[in-house]
């Protein structure tokens, strides 16, 4: 079918009501940049789940990045969006607002560089994100250790998507999934392929583009209504079904599995990536930071795991903004609330 033909199904969609999730913070803006979310039917609510790293991450991994950025001789430096993360007493740029050495990066790898021109600092990069940049964080822990680097230092947040996925399709308040496209670029579409024959769900793969994003809600909402369980890849020109075997085997060298914290989800076994013993002198202490203080009022958690929408929340665009924000969800360009705050 032509795209137009694909709109015009799913918005004139007039059959079973279904929920469907999108886990990916790219799919969540794709899809109100390219107005599809907008014209879906009103029988197709559309969730967004936890499919940014920087919400889901709880509130003690930025407390001891706090505690870093706030202790003599150390400096954190962090992607933009986590420096106005609250933690249990502040964030980032409140640490810095106090006297902490905390700086942000578009490019990690920058910290080669700024490491080696200053030698009394230690630094302590936050190695958040999912699959998709989990072998970036594997290179750049590799090549410290290889070089014998010795003021560089990694506290991990990284996580991986099936296990969360798992759980939300237990939960019963999912009918099909728009799985992230950019983690099964690496993971290759066979975990979805094994996690929708045990959930028994309608998943689809998905890429990012107005055409493409068409094809695999349509698809999505075609076999959902027909509640027709089972894995479809509808990015199949860069998703194959073993994935990247380099980025896997590197992953594999410098990670180990092991549980972790989600926002909203709570302890899930086996879906955390910690650093493994060959390079354990590297960790900054990313085991053990499971607890997660909730700010007053916020929703973050119910919006991550699809029990409301961002709207529904009673901060969303008035005691929580971009400018201002009160949960993790209105702070990173990935989060839900941001985007539809922007975008809605």
């Amino acid at each position: 079918m032509k795209e137009k033909e694909l709109a015009r199904y799913l918005s004139s969609y007039d059959g079973p009501p279904m929920k469907l999730m999108e886990v990916c913070g790219t799919h969540t803006s794709s899809l109100y940049r390219t107005g599809i979310r907008q014209l879906l039917s009103k029988k197709i609510t559309l969730l967004s789940g936890p499919g940014c790293p920087v919400c889901v991450t709880p509130t003690a991994y930025i407390d001891k990045l706090v505690s870093y950025a706030l202790k003599p001789g150390y400096k954190v430096m962090a992607f933009g969006d986590l420096l106005a993360v609250p933690g249990s007493e502040m964030s980032l740029s409140g640490a810095r607002d106090r006297g902490g050495e905390v700086d942000f990066f578009y490019n990690p790898e920058e910290i080669f560089e700024i490491a080696a021109a200053n030698p009394e600092t230690t630094y302590v990069l936050a190695a958040v994100g999912f699959e998709t940049t989990a072998p970036v964080w594997a290179s750049l822990i590799k090549k410290t250790f290889d070089e014998k680097i010795r003021n560089i230092r990694f506290l991990t947040a990284l996580k991986t998507m099936p296990e969360a996925m798992r759980i939300l399709a237990e939960s019963g308040r999912v009918d099909g999934f728009l799985c992230p496209g950019h983690v099964a670029v690496i993971t290759g579409s066979e975990p979805f392929r094994k996690l929708a024959a045990v959930s028994g769900e309608p998943m689809v793969i998905g890429g990012f583009t107005a055409p493409l994003l068409l094809r695999a809600l349509s698809r999505l909402t075609l076999e959902t209504s027909r509640k027709q369980g089972g894995l479809w890849n509808e990015y199949p020109m860069v998703v194959t079904p073993e994935g990247n075997t380099m980025a896997k085997d590197l992953m594999a060298d410098v990670f180990t599995e092991g549980d972790a914290v989600w926002r909203g989800l709570g302890n899930i076994k086996g879906s955390g990536l910690y650093i493994s013993e060959k390079y354990k002198e590297l960790d900054a202490g990313s085991y053990g930071l499971t607890a997660d203080k909730m700010p007053k009022g916020c929703c973050c958690a119910q919006v991550l795991t699809g029990m409301i929408t961002p709207e529904k929340c009673p901060c969303f665009g008035k005691a929580c903004t971009p400018d201002h924000p009160v949960g993790a969800c209105m702070v990173s360009s990935e989060g839900a609330c941001c985007i539809t705050y922007r975008g809605g």
